[in-house]
């Protein structure tokens, strides 16, 4: 159920992608598309009624059944990829803002590199 979820938000991130003009609408896009693609991800690596991956004096065979840490490591780090790509693209939405006057794709394709 929860991979249907992830999926419906990877489609509304391209969905969103494909139909913006505004650039920081874009970038809402593509952290959604992103928050979907790291639901899945995990999602793939949860096993019904795992443990956790720790043993311990409490569960001391390694023949348990338990959830995969790796995909919640690579999750992990894709946030933390994701944070920085967002704070990068915000700075450079902002600096366009003020060079170019405005931040909608269409106005500033038509523009012709006249502010040269």
């Amino acid at each position: 159920m929860i991979q249907y979820f992830s999926m419906l938000l990877i489609a509304i991130g391209i969905y969103g992608l494909l139909s913006q003009r505004n650039l920081v609408k874009l970038v809402i896009s593509l952290n959604i598309a992103e928050i979907g693609v790291n639901l899945f991800i995990v999602s793939i690596g949860y096993i019904e009624d795992g443990l956790v991956p720790i043993i311990s004096s409490v569960n001391r065979t390694s023949s348990l059944v338990f959830v995969d840490p790796l995909p919640q490591a690579l999750v992990l780090t894709s946030i933390v990829i994701g944070v920085g790509v967002t704070a990068l693209a915000l700075a450079l939405i902002i600096t366009i803002g003020k060079t170019k006057g405005s931040i909608d794709l269409t106005e500033l394709g038509s523009s012709g590199g006249d502010d040269e």
